[in-house]
């Protein structure tokens, strides 16, 4: 992903590769090369345009407690945003109602507020 804003990422794909023949040309590697050297300095970007010395901190997606992804599939140390918890105690189970906004993050089993 590459920051295009302060609050915005735009995702980048992986580079198509060369067709490779079946004998070894010089023009392929130099092609191949290319291809590489190209998608590794878009990634060296986005890394120093991720360093948080700079004053660009990746943004968190937001949900409501309904439309959060399952704690059990996204896994221990998930992290995320919700905007309608009804409480905001650390630790606590997050559920929905509230007007609250709350981080929230997965044991492995629920979405605890924290």
């Amino acid at each position: 992903m590459i920051v295009i804003s302060e609050f915005e990422l735009q995702r980048i794909a992986p580079p198509a590769l060369p067709q490779a023949p079946e004998d070894y040309q010089r023009q392929y590697q130099d092609q191949l090369n290319s291809v590489f050297r190209l998608y590794f300095v878009r990634l060296q970007s986005i890394l120093g345009q991720l360093d948080t010395a700079g004053g660009i901190i990746p943004p968190t997606t937001v949900y409501t407690v309904a439309t959060l992804p399952s704690a059990v599939t996204s896994g221990i140390s998930a992290r995320a945003f919700v905007s309608d918890a009804n409480a905001t105690t650390f630790a606590s189970t997050v559920a929905g109602g509230g007007a609250n906004k709350v981080p929230v993050y997965s044991d492995g089993a629920n979405w605890k507020i924290g």
